[in-house]
């Protein structure tokens, strides 16, 4: 007969768990699962991403018209009124846009952001616009 330890002993041995098949069959259904949703999903993340280049080119039209005040002109330069870009993401950063003054006189400036990387896939970079009215416009969507 066997004494109460050694029945506590056994009874420890056999553990409920999940089996390794168990596991990898709920991954690939999750897996599936991501797989469905990711396209519906791409939309919001592009939309999301492109708040940065709204709120990048708003700041550095507010950069743009302080330096216009001072000086009477709008300047093309970015570190000259003090706009500093991120470092891109294809270069190790986090900003997804590259910004540009692409015109700048005495009455007006121009400037975009370009996406560096294509958020849906299909080959098309976001492309987003400023002027010195703040007429913010997307010219490519993505």
């Amino acid at each position: 007969m066997k004494t109460n330890q050694q029945s506590a002993i056994n009874n420890q041995q056999y553990l409920r768990a999940f089996t390794l098949m168990e596991i990898l069959a709920v991954l690939a259904i999750v897996g599936i699962l991501v797989l469905l949703a990711l396209p519906k999903l791409m939309p919001l993340i592009s939309k999301a991403k492109s708040t940065e280049a709204q709120l990048q080119l708003e700041h550095l039209q507010t950069l743009e018209k302080t330096y216009f005040y001072m000086h009477s002109k709008y300047c093309a330069e970015l570190k000259e009124i003090g706009f500093e870009q991120e470092k891109l993401v294809s270069e190790g950063g986090n900003a997804n846009y590259r910004m540009e003054v692409v015109a700048a006189g005495s009455n007006s400036f121009k400037a975009l952001a370009t996406a560096v990387s294509d958020f849906d896939g299909d080959g098309v970079f976001n492309v987003w616009e400023i002027d010195h009215e703040k007429n913010l416009k997307e010219v490519t969507p993505d």
